[in-house]
């Protein structure tokens, strides 16, 4: 278990300021992997990240990374949870404001967090969760109001599938490769995940993309067909324009 790589600056998650996380509040998951696609980034939405119950609020900060690696019967054991490299070790780490994302490999007969690891990140103040794994202790969790997107629910804990091996590097997470400090925005259709440095772009966009799709939600509801509507006809682009105004 020494393969731990020290956290370096460049690895501590950078905080956002609250006008970015407010905006980006503001927009759904479905518009900014729109937005991305136009940029040429099609692998953005972290599959099997599935909220644990409906109606938790969008989440937005910058990733923290957990990694996870098959069992191995010398390493994943109870004994392992005491280990400077464990899933405790890397809690105490986190600062105020991340989204964990724990790359489980997709395991699902093994939960990589319970009830009280939840509730430790709840009194962190860690903004959220989200693997490609599943959970255990689904009562608890729940109980702790911590909010979670995760593949499903199981009662064996981690080692039972699972060895834990570093935090702060790059990992896959359903599929997506995240990095440390990249961006994640979780709501009830998943987890996406927007480059570092697509962030500025994406915060320019966003509100544009949202207002007008908006119009032309209006637009459909008022009986417009959609042939140069959606998407929109250089006629139908100018009428846009000037009742944005």
């Amino acid at each position: 278990m020494e393969s731990q790589l020290p956290i370096s600056e460049d690895t501590i998650p950078v905080a956002l300021d609250k006008k970015t996380i407010e905006l980006l509040k503001s927009v759904s998951t479905a518009t900014l992997t729109t937005i991305l696609l136009k940029k040429g980034l099609r692998n953005v939405w972290m599959r099997g990240t599935k909220p644990i119950k409906s109606g938790q609020p969008r989440t937005v900060g910058p990733a923290f990374t957990l990694r996870f690696v098959p069992a191995r019967e010398d390493l994943a054991t109870p004994a392992s949870w005491a280990s400077p490299i464990s899933t405790r070790a890397a809690i105490e780490a986190m600062p105020e404001g991340v989204v964990v994302v724990a790359d489980a490999m997709g395991v699902t007969d093994a939960g990589i967090f319970g009830d009280i690891l939840c509730a430790r990140m709840v009194k962190r103040g860690v903004a959220g969760l989200v693997t490609d794994g599943v959970m255990r202790d689904a009562a608890g969790v729940l109980g702790t109001g911590f909010s979670v997107w995760c593949n499903g629910i199981a009662a064996p804990p981690s080692v039972a599938g699972l060895t834990f091996v570093a935090w702060q590097q790059p990992i896959a997470c359903g599929g997506v490769a995240v990095f440390p400090n990249d961006i994640v925005v979780v709501d009830d259709d998943g987890a996406v995940l927007i480059p570092a440095a697509y962030l500025d772009d994406v915060l320019k966009e966003a509100p544009e993309q949202e207002r007008m799709e908006a119009w032309i939600m209006d637009e459909v509801e008022s009986g417009v067909p959609l042939p140069g509507l959606y998407p929109m006809n250089a006629e139908t682009k100018a009428r846009y324009e000037r009742d944005k105004g």
